[in-house]
Parts: structure tokens; sequence; C-alpha cells
């Protein structure tokens, strides 16, 4: 088949390289790409957010599936573009429905769904600019830290950990008086810190069935010893010792399971990925937050450790045959680190050359990923 990928990280780079593997995929385009994408398919210049381009493209190039990386086509409802345009509607699409994007593009949303079905998170409120005041009464009462969180996307820079009362306050301010992410603060989600150990649970599902196809650590400080600044992620491992059989039984019952029927019940349309982003609270799983695509830098760990074919993983979702598959895994322990320029995460140089790679390459155990 002939596959059409949008995005261009490392997370699409580990997507292509594993898709690309399948005896069933014939043409592999990535758009927009990136360098290390050019060395496995054709990147071509089309942005993931410009639906109109893609079917023109889609139809001139006999696309058979659509897979999106990032979240952005998701929330603004890329699914929902093709299967509704006749000349389109025939192609696999690896997306949730615009309105079952919302669990990720809205956190006020997603808290909702995770109430009404009973789904262990914690305890929140939320609040606008209308009652503004009732918000930083409530943040006065409570307890330390204290974490806000932009209800829209803010490209990973939305959910903030206050340590004290005064930053949280100006924060709180910040968010919502001054705009600080634009229309995705215009509403903020106010919750308790959860104590854990933080981990991300990645599943394939078509709204009814699911399969889980891996977890992962990822560490986000810049800094030795899990020092300094939050990142978009340093480092990823897979298996996560902590994740146990008795851990993870625990995470389909209590998480994986609801959510699904929860997606059933409110007829969310959804065929795609759902990374849980959870925290191991004393042995028991609370989801942090529900994403709607994988994760970058797990993908990076959780695809080269996926033994199963993803293409036809992706054929039986759409099939509706994705329960009677069986998710097989390599056998090993599977780590990512970043390399990043210097500065980052703050100001830091861009378009430099790297140099050395040819090196890492003669390691057959060793994959880059751009």
């Amino acid at each position: 088949m002939n596959i059409l990928l949008l995005g261009s990280g490392g997370r699409e780079h580990a997507l292509a390289w594993k898709m690309q593997q399948s005896p069933q995929c014939n043409k592999l385009f990535i758009a927009p790409g990136n360098a290390g994408t050019a060395s496995i398919g054709f990147n071509v210049n089309i942005n993931p957010n410009d639906f109109n381009t893609q079917k023109q493209f889609c139809l001139e190039n006999k696309i058979d599936m659509v897979v999106v990386g990032p979240e952005e086509p998701l929330v603004n409802g890329i699914y929902d573009f093709y299967t509704n345009d006749a000349e389109l509607n025939n192609l696999i699409v690896v997306a949730p429905s615009k309105k079952a994007a919302q669990l990720e593009g809205s956190k006020s949303f997603s808290k909702h769904f995770m109430q009404r079905h009973q789904i262990p998170t914690a305890a929140y409120a939320e609040f606008t600019l209308e009652n503004f005041d009732e918000g930083k009464k409530y943040i006065n009462n409570h307890s330390l830290p204290i974490v806000l969180k932009a209800d829209g996307l803010a490209a990973g820079k939305g959910v903030i950990i206050c340590e004290t009362t005064e930053k949280a306050l100006l924060t709180f301010e910040e968010m919502i008086v001054k705009k600080q992410f634009g229309t995705a603060s215009t509403k903020v989600v106010v919750e308790e810190f959860l104590q854990g150990i933080e981990l991300s649970v990645f599943v394939v599902t078509n709204g009814k069935n699911y399969k889980i196809i891996g977890h992962a650590k990822d560490y986000k400080r810049i800094g030795e010893g899990d020092t300094g600044l939050n990142t978009g992620g340093m480092g990823c491992v897979t298996p996560i010792p902590f994740a146990d059989t008795n851990f993870m039984q625990k995470v389909e019952e209590k998480i994986i399971v609801p959510t699904i029927q929860g997606l059933q019940k409110e007829n969310l349309t959804y065929n795609g990925f759902i990374f849980f982003g959870l925290m191991n609270n004393n042995g028991n799983p609370f989801v942090i937050e529900y994403n709607c695509r994988l994760g970058d830098p797990e993908t990076e760990v959780v695809l080269p450790r996926l033994k199963t074919d993803l293409l036809t993983l992706f054929t039986v979702m759409y099939n509706n045959t994705l329960a009677d598959t069986t998710i097989e895994y390599h056998e090993g322990s599977f780590a990512t680190i970043m390399a990043v320029s210097g500065g980052y995460p703050q100001e830091y140089e861009k378009n430099k050359k790297i140099i050395g790679l040819e090196k890492m390459e003669k390691n057959i155990a060793t994959h880059i990923f751009h």
C-alpha cells in the first residue's frame, strides 16, 4: 500500500522506520519529513494541517493510508475531513475524530470524561475570566504543590507545577488575564499535585477493542541526575521495572477498559493511538493526561521493541479484527538519548551540522532518529 505519514520529528522518523519494514509498504511519503525520513521514504513539502493540499496529493499518488504523527491535525479534524470526502473516505486514516481528539485538545473535556467514567485522576477545578476571583480563592486555600494547566494545546508548555501560592496566583493571572497561551488558556484547569513515578502506556484502538503496544518512562530534565529545566524529553527507557504484571493489570482494569467503554458510550469515533500519561502512586495508576498520538521520545523506544507489524495493526484496527491480533515484543531493554544544541530548552543555536553519525550507524544495535 501507499502511505502518507504526517509530521517531521523523531517520532515520525521512528514511525517511518517501522512501517517501511512491513511487506505491505509499497511507497512511503512523509510530509514534510526530515533528514532522517528522507533516507527511508519520500519527503514532500506539505504542511500536516493543510488538508486540501493533502487531498490533491493523495489522489495523485493513489494513497491508501494516512498516518498522523502530531496532535494539531487531529484536534483540527483531519479524520473528519477525510471520512466526509467522497473521494477520500476509502482511505485508512490512523486518527480519532475531531470530537474524540478533544481528549487531548481540551484538558477540561478530558477531566469531565474521566469523571463521567470513574477513571482515577487528580482532583481539580476549572476557571475562566468570568470566575477569576473564585479561582484565586481556590488557589489560596489549596495545598502545595499545585498544578495549573491551560485547557487547550500549548505546544507542550501549558502545564506548570507551582511550589508556592504566590507563583500559582501569578501563573493563573498570566494564563487567563494576560493570555499567556492565547485562546488555549481562556480556561485553566487547577488540580492537585500527584506524588509518584510517571510513565506512559500506548495502545492502538478502533474505539471498541484495543491492544497495548508498549509502555515507557521518559526523563524530562535537561541536567545530569534529573536536574534543571524541563524539556520535551531528554531520554526514555522501556520496558519499565515498576510497570509489572500486577500494576499493568490495574492500568487495564481501572483506566484503559473504562476509557474504551467511555468512547463507545459517548459515540466517539476512534481509530488510532491513545497515549495514557500516568502516575504510579503507591502502586495505583492515575491519569495525568490523555494524548491522541504517540509520544516523543517514547516512540523511539516503543516501536523498536514492538515485534508486531505496525501496518498489519492499522489494517486490523480498520477492519474491526483488532481483538484477534497478538502483540509480540523483542527481547531486551531499549533506551534513547537525545542530542540537543547547547542552551536548549531556552535560547539555542540552530542549523548546526551534525557529525559522527556514521560511527553510530556501524553498531547494529543502535538506531539514529532525527
